[in-house]
């Protein structure tokens, strides 16, 4: 294509909304222009990109028996209502004006919706079906380009089985898909444990690249490999050791004390003294969840044990306890409590006491806390051991490319997709579900792959396999010579980016090339025809060596294998 007739309108300057790499090049590169929060069009060349990836994604996913299904964006909301998942998926969930239809940002009910229409019998199964289509998602807080929109391009395919043994199989099936699909793309990644969050199900795993820009936070250990969500990840901590002797339980005037810091400095104690309490509201009743010292709560961990939760409103909290913040406390607290590992057993603690600027101290929680039970709640800390090794974990910010779950019969036992196996008995048919962002997967190679001067496109992904530069087209050997060099190359099979722009100057060509990051770039100049020759550039090393025009196509075609 010449550049001069193609639509790709580059930016110098970088917009003042962006500011992760990826968003910024795209937009730069002319790529992508906004249309709204969260909602970007994709221009010409980035749509090739999206193209590219999409193909490579169909190519792996038809290796394991996959069948391109394309269903509708918009869907009936009873048939989302059947799994509860309207209420699940809250206000993220966008929903017509009528009420009567949501756009769907995930495919797992339509997909059960037509099993259980078609499969009725163990011999219809197994089945994966998948589909590249757009989805919709109402981000509070849409932000870095297109790794987190309200409109994106996924890749989500299901597997439909007779049983959790064959489950796992197609669980394998895509896994080693994932990776093939990944490795093509040019991708470092990692693959974590994870919550299944509103999905659900029995297992999951993300697929993932370090970066800045991510909005997940994982934990890692470089010596054992072990990586998990912090969401579910587990460290090796101590727990606080029981004294040998308990004292007796006395009450304390801490005025205007409210943060454990707080606390410490007052009565001049170590933050391991002392146990902090949260209160949550679960199926409306409330739940005191006590942690040691300045450890978070991990909200995900906490779901798992109670369902959905959320934390009590400060209005709430002096009706529940008889006190505000930073000053509750498990002595005497009429609900249920859960305490973290950390705290088990332990005595001569602190904590609130239940009343407005007081504390209690001398807390032994065998003698003194009724109506409580012992979970790992806490979100982990870098430094921390490896649950795994004897070695300490890294934690870092992560972007999710591609996500798998093992649904298990959520779905369908809700929908009611049943099968008759061997002998006539009706089971419910067991399902898993793999996602993968493609937007995504091209925002986290230019995250990968970049320098100052713009992006560094692979030979699979790029939008083109060569930028033809002329650099004087007012030079009539060079014009002819390039225009030649086109054509020759689109005869060869090459899909060519020609920069034949008459009032464009060579510097300004240049960066331009570089911005938009093309494998290899052919520079045809007035020095080097002199010579027979033209100045090819690798854009991934940026070396350059000059090629005698006869053998030009030759070496291009070596360059590409």
């Amino acid at each position: 294509m010449k550049q001069s007739k193609t639509f790709i309108p580059t930016l110098k300057e970088v917009p003042s909304d962006a500011v992760v790499t990826s968003h910024v090049l795209m937009l730069r590169s002319g790529m992508i222009r906004p249309l709204g929060a969260g909602i970007y069009s994709f221009l010409p060349s980035g749509y090739r990109v999206v193209r590219k990836i999409s193909q490579i994604i169909r190519e792996e996913m038809d290796a394991i028996g996959g069948q391109e299904f394309h269903l509708p964006a918009l869907n009936p909301r009873e048939i989302w209502e059947e799994t509860n998942r309207v209420e699940a998926f809250g206000d993220n969930l966008f929903h017509l004006k009528n009420r009567d239809y949501v756009l769907a940002p995930t495919h797992e009910e339509i997909i059960t919706f037509h099993a259980r229409k078609v499969v009725s019998s163990y011999k219809d199964l197994p089945q994966i079906w998948y589909q590249i289509q757009t989805k919709f998602r109402n981000e509070p807080r849409p932000r870095s380009g297109v790794i987190r929109g309200r409109q994106f391009l996924m890749k989500d395919s299901y597997s439909l089985d007779s049983s959790y043994e064959n489950l796992n199989l197609s669980y394998e099936l895509h896994d080693k898909a994932y990776r093939k699909i990944f490795d093509r793309c040019g991708l470092k990644y990692f693959v974590v444990g994870a919550s299944s969050g509103a999905m659900g199900g029995t297992g999951s795993e993300e697929f993932m690249i370090k970066s800045e820009a991510g909005e997940d936070t994982v934990a890692y250990c470089e010596a054992c490999g072990y990586a998990a969500n912090v969401e579910v990840a587990n460290s090796r901590v101590n727990p606080k050791e029981r004294d040998s002797e308990s004292k007796l339980v006395y009450e304390i005037s801490t005025p205007n004390v409210k943060s454990i810091d707080e606390l410490c400095t007052f009565l001049n104690i170590d933050e391991s003294q002392c146990a902090k309490s949260r209160i949550y509201i679960s199926d409306n009743k409330p739940v005191l969840v006590l942690m040691l010292g300045n450890d978070e709560v991990n909200e995900t961990k906490l779901e798992k044990i109670l369902g959905n939760v959320r934390p009590a409103h400060p209005d709430e909290l002096k009706e529940i306890t008889g006190a505000d913040a930073g000053s509750i406390g498990p002595v005497a607290f009429n609900g249920k409590i859960i305490v973290d590992l950390r705290l088990k057993n332990s005595n001569n603690m602190f904590s609130g006491a239940n009343k407005n600027d007081y504390h209690i101290g001398g807390i032994d929680f065998q003698r003194d806390v009724v109506n409580h039970e012992y979970h790992d709640l806490r979100i982990i800390k870098a430094g921390e051991g490896c649950p795994k090794c004897e070695k300490n974990l890294e934690v870092f910010s992560a972007i999710e490319l591609g996500h798998i779950f093992k649904l298990g019969t959520k779905y369908s036992d809700a929908m009611g997709a049943l099968f008759l196996d061997e002998s006539g008995k009706e089971h419910p048919i067991v399902m898993g579900s793999y996602g993968i962002g493609v937007e995504r997967v091209m925002a986290c190679f230019i995250e990968q792959h970049h320098d100052e001067k713009g992006i560094k496109w692979n030979k699979l992904l790029a939008p083109f396999d060569i930028h033809l530069i002329a650099l004087n087209m007012k030079n009539e050997l060079i014009a002819k010579t390039a225009e030649e060099i086109y054509n020759n190359l689109k005869q060869s099979g090459f899909e060519v980016l020609f920069d034949d722009r008459i009032d464009a100057g060579a510097g300004f060509k240049f960066n331009d090339a570089d911005l938009i990051g093309l494998p290899l770039q052919v520079i045809v100049g007035e020095k080097k025809l002199k010579e027979n020759k033209v100045e090819v550039k690798n854009r991934q090393t940026n070396e350059r060596v000059d090629v005698e025009l006869s053998s030009l196509i030759e070496y291009l075609v070596r360059s590409k294998e």
